[in-house]
């Protein structure tokens, strides 16, 4: 095996990718080398990466299509963060002859970044912040009670069942619906089974989205969806910004179809200056933090040594095949 590989680690947007985990074991075999900033266009990828055998992405900041893949020619290892990436052409990848591995992680940090998001939006927190930082109004929102309220989740899976135990701590009712949830799955979770999803959307006080982004769910939410939805009702979504029609979305928020969102994820990654969700009143936003703690760092950064290592010996771990 070559000695003198060369590895980039992308996207290091905190300048923590050498922090979270042991590197050591690799130092006297790999060139680790980090970028902090957004690359943004293919041709800057591409440009920047055409001297890397080992490329270590994080999540989907960096799309890795099958035009970026094809003009890497030392590209022999493809690392992603998590155990799904939608951004990458495992195809083209394949084809090319490049190993892809993933990583683990806690399906904990983005439950918890949805409950902020929900707890933040339903009592007003950043319009209270920054009135009392700038001695404007003492009080002048009035919040939504959880207690006895109704929390829909559009999918009942590993987070969706998460986000069922702490309602029902709050006090709140549950409701489900994806297109394989069944009623004994649902009534095994203390949920109450929607058959619909229209039944759910009409129903619920907050929607919480937590499906996986495909064929069946993208643009799953549209207009129709939305003037289901009570005008009191807050829409959340840290799963993928596909699964909801951004366009009809604005609207809902602008005419009054639903009382405000609580948003993790956009289609354009980051979020462009001018783009209208920075400055929608209604719209709690968080630049797509859902996995960003230093608990997952951890494992995603250890594991990636542990995948470079197995890598050079021959053995690749995790791998991700199409």
């Amino acid at each position: 095996m070559n000695t003198n590989l060369r590895c980039a680690v992308l996207d290091d947007y905190q300048n923590v990718a050498l922090r979270s985990a042991d590197w050591s074991p690799l130092m006297d075999r790999v060139e680790i080398q980090t970028f902090n900033n957004y690359m943004g266009s293919e041709e800057k990828v591409i440009q920047e990466l055409q001297d890397f055998d080992i490329v270590v992405l994080m999540r989907e900041r960096t799309r890795f299509p099958e035009n970026v893949i094809s003009q890497l020619p030392r590209l022999k290892l493809l690392i992603t963060s998590g155990m799904r990436n939608a951004s990458i052409d495992l195809k083209a990848a394949e084809q090319n002859g490049i190993i892809v591995c993933g990583t683990e992680g806690s399906s904990n940090p983005p439950t918890e970044l949805t409950w902020a998001l929900i707890l933040g939006l339903s009592r007003q927190l950043v319009t209270e912040n920054n009135a009392l930082r700038s001695n404007r109004n003492w009080q002048s929102t009035v919040g939504l009670d959880l207690y006895g309220r109704t929390l829909g989740l559009l999918g009942l899976g590993k987070i969706g069942t998460r986000m069922a135990e702490i309602a029902q701590a709050f006090g709140m009712n549950v409701m489900a619906w994806s297109e394989n949830l069944t009623h004994e799955k649902a009534e095994k979770h203390g949920v109450i089974w929607a058959e619909t999803k229209e039944q759910l959307l009409a129903q619920s006080d907050i929607v919480s989205i937590h499906l996986v982004l495909s064929d069946r769910t993208r643009n799953l939410i549209g207009q129709a969806e939305f003037q289901h939805m009570q005008p009191h009702a807050l829409l959340i979504n840290t799963s993928r910004a596909g699964i909801v029609k951004q366009e009809a979305m604005v609207e809902a928020l602008q005419s009054g179809w639903i009382a405000g969102a609580g948003l993790d994820v956009y289609e354009q990654e980051p979020l462009p200056v001018n783009h209208i969700m920075r400055t929608l009143p209604n719209v709690l936003a968080t630049p797509h933090l859902g996995y960003v703690t230093r608990g997952n760092y951890e494992i995603y950064y250890n594991h990636t040594v542990e995948n470079i290592e197995m890598f050079l010996k021959g053995t690749p771990i995790r791998q991700l095949l199409p």
